[in-house]
């Protein structure tokens, strides 16, 4: 380990708009003389706005990668960390903004010899109404998918938990099974030792699946409520909610195809295809929010083309 650690920061960007030029120009803001910040490499996967014009002007050590076409999020995180000597890797969304101490507190968190086996480290999120977002998240099962896709999680929350910590107000540091993927601090070594993220995962689940692994060999995950970042939250996904819906599904049934048995499989694939938009359904309309019914139904029927190619393929 250096005596003064190296840093570096992966964007993977796609169609951002000015929040990418926000988010570049905020790490300034945090880089101080406790760390050496070695590279900012941004992955744009093909977007076709003004997003990347003139971010190469701003005063960073960055690195810009243009790939010709959208190759996902996990791939280009892969991507852009390839050949990284730094200690840390954080993989940060462009839809943040970071303060002061949005990197200084981390590192030397890391640095001290009792957090050895503490491999991942997520902040505190602020949003724009200046409240803290609750969204550090509990290891999945094969009950709690299925239970949530019933909804029994926002029925009876006490007896059935919901993946995201929402009963926790997120003020004080702890030890969490997942810290959210906007902020997602890394040993870079550990990276490494697991081939980073899992590129089956388009976008979506790739963080929750990695801190999986790491946990598997011994790795923990924490959440340092004694740092913060903005989050602006939905970023692009918000613009494309049915595409959305329907990586979040997918990834779901690849995390439960990899992780638990094939009759868990089996059982989470067809409460998921058969049983799940019905009940997403009647929650809207419960809700009045008729209007929203169209984009569930347009997002199950992408996920059902996925899960027919992956089938044919």
């Amino acid at each position: 380990m250096n005596l003064c650690p190296i840093l570096d920061i992966i964007i993977v960007n796609w169609n951002s708009g000015s929040l990418l030029t926000e988010c570049l120009n905020s790490i300034k803001v945090a880089v101080n003389d406790n760390f050496i910040l070695n590279r900012v490499v941004v992955v744009d996967n093909a977007s076709k706005d003004d997003s990347l014009t003139g971010i190469e002007k701003i005063d960073l050590p960055l690195t810009l990668f243009k790939n010709s076409e959208n190759i996902g999020f996990a791939k280009a995180c892969n991507q852009g960390a390839k050949g990284s000597n730094a200690d840390y890797l954080l993989l940060l969304n462009p839809d943040t903004k970071l303060f002061n101490n949005s990197l200084s507190e981390p590192i030397l968190f890391l640095q001290k010899n009792e957090n050895s086996l503490i491999g991942i480290v997520g902040v505190q999120l602020w949003d724009e109404n200046n409240s803290i977002s609750r969204n550090c998240s509990r290891f999945p099962t094969p009950y709690s998918l299925i239970y949530i896709s019933f909804g029994l999680d926002r029925l009876f929350p006490k007896f059935f938990p919901p993946h995201f910590m929402i009963e926790w107000d997120h003020q004080e540091n702890r030890f969490v099974d997942q810290v959210m993927g906007s902020f997602f601090f890394v040993r870079r070594p550990l990276f490494e030792k697991l081939n980073g993220y899992d590129e089956r995962f388009f976008v979506y689940y790739e963080d929750l699946d990695f801190s999986y692994r790491a946990n598997k060999i011994g790795f923990k995950s924490y959440y340092l409520a004694s740092a913060k970042i903005y989050h602006k939250g939905g970023g692009t996904s918000e613009k494309v909610k049915a595409e959305r819906l329907s990586y979040i599904l997918h990834s779901k049934l690849l995390f439960s195809q990899k992780h638990f048995s094939k009759i868990f499989y089996s059982i989470i694939l067809f409460v998921t295809i058969f049983i799940e938009p019905l009940i997403r359904i009647a929650f809207l309309a419960l809700k009045g929010s008729f209007r929203s019914i169209p984009e569930i139904l347009r997002g199950y029927k992408k996920l059902y083309l996925k899960i027919i190619r992956l089938n044919h393929d």
